[in-house]
C-alpha cells in the first residue's frame, strides 16, 4: 500500500478545507464522511467526531473500495441462520 513517507506527507496535508460528503440522512445522523485529496487519496471521519480524521492513499483507498464490493468486510452467520449480514 502507501509508503511511509507517503503517509508522513498525506498526515501532514492541510485538509481544513476539505468538501465533506456523506449519504443523505439528517444532520443528527452519525455518518462516515469522506473527502477527496489530491492524488486519488481520501480523508474519512464520523460526523459525530470530525475532529478524528483518518487518511488514505489512493493505493489503500482502492484497495477498501474493492474489497467492499467483494464482500470481503461482510459479518459471518453462524451456519444456517442464512448467510452473511449483508445478505440479510
Amino acid at each position: 500500500m502507501g509508503t511511509q513517507q507517503e503517509k508522513e506527507e498525506l498526515y501532514a496535508m492541510d485538509i481544513s478545507d476539505a468538501v465533506w460528503e456523506s449519504a443523505p440522512g439528517s444532520p443528527e445522523d452519525e455518518r462516515v464522511e469522506i473527502a477527496h485529496l489530491p492524488g486519488g487519496a481520501v480523508a474519512m471521519r464520523n460526523s459525530k467526531e470530525p475532529e478524528v480524521v483518518l487518511r488514505y492513499t489512493a493505493a489503500e483507498w482502492e484497495a477498501f473500495v474493492l474489497g467492499a464490493r467483494d464482500g470481503e468486510f461482510d459479518l459471518e452467520r453462524a451456519p444456517g441462520d442464512g448467510g452473511t449480514a449483508a445478505q440479510q
